[in-house]
């Protein structure tokens, strides 16, 4: 989705001169479309988590749809949280973790771990305090049946290149059949991390049930999106 300069500014709460000047700062990803900047709503939404810059409620609400996206806390539950993922460096711990995700027997791990490598290349997913958001860019290349975000807590913290410079201890992988379920759990798995319960959670390596209670009280204030009436021919 791209997304105008006003939506940008509606989402992260601010001016559209302040949106304006962040691009002209070379901080906030754009492109120029004739006279006009447009933004693509999934770099938007990493920039935001790594930036720390707070999120709409808005940004939750999707247009309806007969099959509503999933909640971070089941997507959590379908992928799993995992202890002691080895692995010296970044190519080392993403394999590491690849070979641990809940993946049906005809998607192939190593080219998964090929794109989530491409993707580390177009910039570190690190977003800092030692977390790591790891995903496809393109979702649909896998042919998932289900979208599933995976917890990894690493042996020992790996430089990542993240933005502020601190080694990654948290890894957190969101597979997904569809853009606009990625885009979804990307989302709320931004605003999740802002929550100084989650944070605790996550910088202590928590039990699985502590973890699994946090996301699910954060996640209980956010819009949920409606299903359409299938008779109305929508989608």
């Amino acid at each position: 989705m791209q997304l105008s300069v006003g939506d940008v500014a509606q989402l992260l709460s601010v001016s559209e001169k302040t949106v304006y000047r962040w691009v002209q700062q070379g901080k906030l990803p754009a492109y120029r479309l004739g006279q006009q900047l447009r933004f693509n709503r999934a770099e938007l939404l990493e920039w935001a988590t790594a930036q720390r810059v707070r999120i709409s409620p808005e940004a939750f609400v999707e247009p309806t749809s007969q099959v509503p996206p999933p909640d971070l806390t089941s997507a959590l539950k379908a992928g799993g949280i995992y202890y002691r993922i080895g692995g010296a460096d970044k190519r080392a711990v993403l394999r590491q973790a690849v070979d641990t995700l809940r993946l049906p027997e005809d998607v192939d791990r190593d080219v998964m771990l090929a794109v989530l490598l491409a993707r580390e290349s177009l910039g570190s997913t690190g977003v800092g305090d030692g977390i790591a958001l790891p995903h496809v860019r393109n979702p649909i290349v896998l042919h998932l049946s289900q979208p599933t975000v995976t917890l990894c807590f690493l042996e020992h913290p790996v430089d990542f290149d993240a933005i502020d410079g601190q080694p990654v201890h948290t890894l957190f992988i969101i597979t997904s059949p569809t853009v606009r379920s990625h885009l979804h759990l990307l989302s709320r798995l931004g605003y999740a991390l802002r929550d100084p319960e989650v944070r605790a959670a996550l910088a202590e390596h928590a039990a699985r049930d502590r973890l699994f209670a946090a996301f699910g009280r954060l996640e209980q204030g956010l819009p949920t999106p409606a299903r359409d009436d299938p008779r109305d021919g929508s989608e």
